[in-house]
């Protein structure tokens, strides 16, 4: 019964191809990295199918590149995640992960279970109050990425409503995955992500600019001039767009796997480089307050470290501004290298 489960769990090498799914966009370059990651992920899925234990997943789990890892980490906690609840007898293997190997990689294994529940028709509610209090809104998140990615025509381009289950703050966090999955859907083409976002209803800009941001932090892709485009793009919601690389970057500084187009990126976005923009992730979430009906600890997490890269992105205008009209003013030059880091 359980090799029969496994058979119908595995997800096909072609459901990654990006023109299969039809995404938009996209320079060859860009194709073949969302065709690595989709790989990447689907790799550490079908890994978790077969192991027969956690430490040898992890070991198999270690051996993908450092840029790619993640996605395979979250990918191997959606297949545990989805054994645990199919599977008679089973119901600690997703939590067993989290405690060794995939700890360092906590918040791609939340996305992962997302990603279960998007195809479970049942035990979102429980699993709500169930999991890590502040940490389960990435649950979410990973549903809103799964419905953009594999259905895209509705979810994204048809602006299907988000799943009637879903209520309250928890719409906001599924928007945030929905965000992410444009940087696939439309190959990293920034200009088109743009357009995109804007066809949806302005309440929903602000998380769907927040997804964007994480998706092209944490996966990269694109030249770091089209980085910059995206920050002129997201205009008012520039805020939003840096709230998202910073909790990229802190997924990437714990899980001990940055690479060189996280800090441009971050350095584009934010206005500073990927482990200061983690350290600024890692203060907002000092001593947050209990949950509130309308602003869960997590989204008061998502806005403390929006306050803060605001105020270092107007500082650092200000200072650009003063060398620019008066370079010798005294402290000028000082003041903005303390700025612009």
């Amino acid at each position: 019964m359980n090799a029969l489960l496994r058979r119908f769990l595995r997800i096909a090498e072609g459901e990654i191809d990006f023109r299969r799914r039809g995404f938009r966009g996209g320079t060859p370059e860009s194709v073949r990295n969302v065709e690595a990651i989709g790989a990447a992920f689907l790799h550490g899925y079908h890994q978790a199918l077969d192991a027969g234990s956690t430490e040898a997943l992890v070991e198999q789990l270690e051996l993908v590149a450092a840029e790619r890892r993640g996605f395979s980490y979250e990918g191997a906690a959606m297949a545990l995640y989805l054994l645990d609840r199919l599977v008679p007898g089973r119901r600690d293997c997703f939590a067993a992960f989290l405690a060794d190997g995939g700890s360092e990689h906590l918040y791609m294994a939340y996305i992962g279970a997302g990603w279960a529940h998007a195809r479970l028709p049942f035990g979102l509610r429980r699993a709500m109050t169930r999991l890590d209090l502040l940490l389960r809104w990435l649950v979410l998140d990973g549903y809103g990425f799964h419905q953009g990615f594999f259905h895209w025509r509705s979810a994204v381009e048809g602006q299907q409503r988000v799943p009637r289950r879903l209520e309250s703050y928890a719409r906001r966090a599924f928007d945030q995955g929905l965000g992410r999955s444009l940087w696939f859907v439309d190959g990293h083409d920034v200009d088109r992500i743009a357009a995109t976002v804007s066809r949806f209803a302005p309440t929903r800009h602000s998380d769907l600019w927040a997804g964007v941001g994480l998706a092209a932090t944490y996966a990269g892709g694109a030249e770091p001039a089209a980085m910059w485009r995206l920050r002129e793009h997201a205009g008012t919601h520039r805020g939003w767009l840096a709230q998202g690389s910073a909790f990229a970057a802190k997924a990437r500084m714990r899980a001990g796997n940055l690479v060189p187009h996280n800090d441009v990126t971050c350095r584009a976005l934010c206005g500073v480089d990927a482990i200061t923009a983690a350290a600024l992730v890692d203060a907002a979430c000092c001593e947050l307050p209990p949950d509130q009906p309308a602003e869960p600890a997590y989204e008061v997490w998502r806005r403390r470290t929006r306050e803060r890269l605001e105020v270092l992105d107007a500082t650092s205008e200000r200072a650009a501004s003063v060398v620019t009209t008066n370079p010798s003013a005294p402290g000028a030059a000082h003041d903005a290298q303390v700025a612009l880091g």
